[in-house]
């Protein structure tokens, strides 16, 4: 989650004086190598291609199998569409838990300009869209500050992985983060918490990194037994569907569970994970789709 903006951040120290068109050609030519010169604006170009096209979103609606998609290109890649394809295509309210919505891209897309949109996130962000009604929200996800049964849809983009991990990177802690390497459950606080605050006959949209349980400090790698404590916990309530993706040498492809148990991920900022496939991050996601009972 956050990963991603801080690094985008500090690149574009170095990028400021190159167009766009020139940084996305240079990344280009020297081999679409992650996180170089360029990545960012090219994946940001792949990105918005893929939500302004209704034919591919169809697609990924109606769970039509894909592959290499996407090459080179961080999960972000798949999440967005799989979400985008997901969400009602009327007015509602949303909620945006942990803040991947908050880009210029995402905000401007018309299906976003029909909604109430809520960003909840626990620090203020270089960037803010007040000129388009968003709220924004700053608070612990385990501790939403918002009434029961509010929202008409959740989405939490990558930011499970992140709850009550090192956060000092980003320049602050929160309560009981912790740098030990077994699993972090207090991820199921945030479940807890997303449950309470949708609407009956709403919808959550989830997604996180999965594959072997890795843990990188900053961030846990969910296993299957990581995401069958979540599914155990919000089927009482309702109606859960997941869906696999995988990274592989010529990109994205639709998957399963298990073939994607023993994924890995690549740790830029430690080189932990590096392949020869040119991953950019997650070699695997669950995208989970939860439709809560009604009353």
């Amino acid at each position: 989650m956050l990963f991603f903006k801080v690094l985008r951040k500090i690149k574009a120290v170095f990028t400021a004086r190159l167009k766009p068109v020139d940084c996305v050609h240079d990344y280009i030519v020297k081999g679409r190598i992650p996180w170089s010169t360029g990545y960012n604006e090219y994946k940001w170009q792949q990105i918005t291609r893929s939500l302004l096209d209704s034919d591919l979103l169809l697609q990924w609606k109606n769970a039509i199998p894909f592959h290499q998609y996407g090459k080179g290109i961080d999960e972000r890649i798949v999440e967005y569409p799989w979400i985008f394809a997901n969400l009602q295509p009327s007015a509602t309210t949303l909620l945006d838990a942990g803040s991947t919505f908050n880009f210029k891209d995402i905000v401007e897309h018309s299906l976003l300009s029909i909604k109430k949109l809520s960003i909840l996130t626990f620090y203020p962000e270089y960037h803010c869209y007040y000129e388009k009604a968003i709220s924004y929200v700053y608070n612990d996800l385990r501790d939403l500050p918002f009434k029961d049964v509010l929202f008409d849809e959740i989405v939490c983009q990558s930011t499970l992985e992140h709850i009550a991990m090192d956060n000092s990177m980003y320049g602050y802690t929160t309560e009981g983060s912790t740098t030990i390497v077994e699993k972090n459950y207090e991820y199921l606080t945030v479940i807890t918490e997303l449950n309470r605050v949708l609407k009956d006959g709403g919808v959550l949209l989830l997604t996180v990194p999965y594959g072997i349980f890795e843990n990188h400090g900053f961030f846990q790698q969910f296993d299957a037994e990581m995401i069958a404590r979540i599914t155990k916990q919000l089927e009482k309530n309702g109606i859960v569907h997941m869906s696999y993706f995988k990274y592989e040498l010529e990109g994205w492809k639709s998957s399963n569970e298990e073939e994607c148990d023993d994924a890995y991920s690549f740790n830029p900022h430690t080189g932990k994970g590096k392949g020869v496939d040119g991953a950019a991050h997650s070699r695997a996601i669950c995208c989970l789709k939860f439709t809560k009972k009604g009353a």
